[in-house]
């Protein structure tokens, strides 16, 4: 079972989301309104270790926001490459498979660049059939991407790096558009409300992990 322990050793999440709920008001609504945590080839440069060395390195909250970050994208980037080879899709369910795909596995390689050392290992996954059927992709594709969007909102507040903030807006963006995309795919409102509530990280860990995605 995926628990926050995994990617918060040492307590730091939970210790910065602590502080920022102690911020202004004017704090929480820019980050309603201005989006949350985390495509492509922009984003491998706003990540360069480069950037985060200039501002004299990351806080330890902010490699614990990264590497819950990195958890994510690890699932997202094996669940669409696997369906782009097992889940016989075709059309514009390919299409979208292959560019998420090629999306999510940057965002890991960002990710993973900026961390170093530090970035936590890749998970061993079970996708229970999901990659493996073009209708139960679509489905659990659209759950993943609402899902992320949310996960990565949810840490806005408690981000210290400004250079950290500016690659996580960058990826949510793209986040928030494959979810758009999915939704559109399988005939659901693309942009169902005109705001968009946030996850917790204690929230979307239990619903990655009642999933059973994460066996190892």
């Amino acid at each position: 079972m995926l628990d926050l322990e995994i990617v918060d050793t040492d307590g730091a999440i939970r210790e910065t989301q602590d502080e920022a709920l102690t911020r202004s008001s004017a704090m929480k609504k820019a980050a309603i309104f201005g989006g949350g945590l985390f495509g492509g080839a922009t984003l491998l440069g706003l990540m360069s270790p480069k950037a985060f060395a200039q501002g004299g390195g990351l806080s330890k909250g902010d490699l614990a926001i990264l590497n819950y970050a990195l958890t994510l994208e690890y699932l997202e980037a094996e669940f669409y490459t696997l369906a782009e080879k097992d889940a016989g899709l075709s059309g514009e369910l390919l299409v979208f498979a292959q560019v998420v795909g090629l999306h999510e596995r940057n965002h890991v390689a960002a990710l993973k660049g900026v961390l170093g050392r530090k970035a936590v290992k890749k998970p061993k996954f079970n996708f229970r059939g999901t990659t493996d059927d073009a209708t139960k992709f679509a489905a659990t594709a659209e759950v993943l991407e609402d899902t992320g969007v949310a996960a990565y909102k949810g840490q806005a507040a408690a981000i210290k790096s400004t250079a950290v903030l500016n690659s996580a807006l960058a990826i949510h963006a793209v986040e928030a558009r494959h979810a758009a995309w999915i939704r559109d795919i399988n005939g659901h409102a693309p942009a169902p409300a005109a705001f968009d509530k946030a996850m917790t990280m204690k929230q979307v860990l239990a619903a990655v992990a009642k999933t059973k995605f994460i066996v190892a």
